[in-house]
């Protein structure tokens, strides 16, 4: 085994999730202690345009595994092909974005190499030959930690956003290794016949550095208007409160929460929420939390870093004016 980090760099259509390029600084950084190097995995269809640009955020070695049957995400193939790429790199560490396909990816892995496993990791250390993880647990009343033996693979997947990913460094390369994809007929027996979009190229409330969420305060789906205005001066997404999905004033997908999704993007904007155990457990990780509630006795203001009392529909069309006015 080397002492080398192996990053999994998942993409979209040719287009690379931030939240990988946030993990090639972490294990940069870990390889400095480790004594190893960054290496990185990409696998689909016609990757070979992303090693560029994974090499410029420090990757020194990419893996791909390139193949028309890798076109669209199905579990078993990818974690075929990323077991194939393990084989190859022999690393010390594997880390993967915790999206769904990297929670569906990790422990997959795991099983198949018999490794030592954490999920939803948001702070990651070596000590030793051992790394050292610390996540949230029961709905985020307390932070865990664990120590992933040496004696074997680690396999952790990082929450987005709990570290930076760096600045690109221009002229940077990387040594490219192929690697064939090999399926067995049980590997390969589940078909994609169609493929349905919903986001309607929405930005995703797990990816976007800023979310403006709102809760049952704003009533109807007309008025989350307000809210979809703020987010795109900010170049952000909405996100909404369990009770104002269940209302239909916004779209499941868009739901922040222990049930729904968990965001820690840098700037959490809650307006109208009054901050449930369950929501407050999807969105605590954020670096700013501000809260906008008219109750100020609302647990929200408990988490919050800066909280306004007073009636969202006075305060956001205020902070878009004057953000479109700072922007130009």
């Amino acid at each position: 085994m080397s002492s080398n980090i192996l990053v999994f760099i998942e993409q979209r259509s040719g287009k690379i999730l931030p939240a990988s390029f946030q993990l090639l600084k972490l294990a940069n950084d870990l390889a400095k202690t480790t004594g190893g190097q960054a290496e990185a995995c990409v696998v689909g269809q016609d990757v070979g345009g992303l090693v560029a640009e994974v090499a410029a955020y420090g990757a020194k070695k990419v893996y791909t595994v390139d193949d028309p049957q890798l076109a669209m995400y199905r579990a078993a193939p990818y974690a075929a092909a990323i077991a194939a790429v393990i084989d190859k790199a022999d690393p010390k560490t594997v880390l993967v974005p915790t999206t769904a396909m990297g929670r569906d990816l990790a422990s997959r892995l795991a099983a198949r190499k018999r490794a030592a496993l954490a999920i939803d990791c948001t702070e990651v250390s070596c000590d030793g030959d051992d790394l050292v993880v610390s996540k949230p647990m029961y709905a985020g009343k307390f932070n865990a930690k664990f120590r992933l033996s040496g004696g074997c693979l680690q396999v952790a997947t990082v929450r987005s956003n709990a570290y930076g990913a760096g600045e690109p460094q221009a002229g940077a390369s990387a040594e490219m290794v192929s690697v064939p994809l090999s399926l067995t007929d049980s590997e390969n027996r589940l078909k994609i016949k169609d493929i349905v979009s919903t986001s309607a190229g929405v930005k995703d409330v797990t990816e976007a550095d800023i979310v403006v969420s709102g809760g049952r305060a704003l009533k109807k789906e007309e008025n989350f208007k307000v809210l979809q205005e703020l987010a795109e001066v900010l170049d952000g997404a909405v996100g909404a409160s369990r009770a104002a999905c269940d209302a239909g004033y916004q779209p499941h997908s868009r739901q922040v929460g222990l049930t729904g999704k968990v965001v820690t993007p840098r700037l959490y904007i809650a307006c109208g929420i009054d901050g449930a155990i369950q929501h407050l457990a999807g969105m605590r990780g954020s670096k700013v939390i501000v809260a906008v509630n008219t109750k100020k006795e609302a647990p929200i203001f408990n988490v919050a870093d800066y909280g306004c009392v007073v009636d969202l529909f006075k305060l956001v069309p205020l902070l878009t004016e004057e953000f479109m006015r700072l922007k130009g």
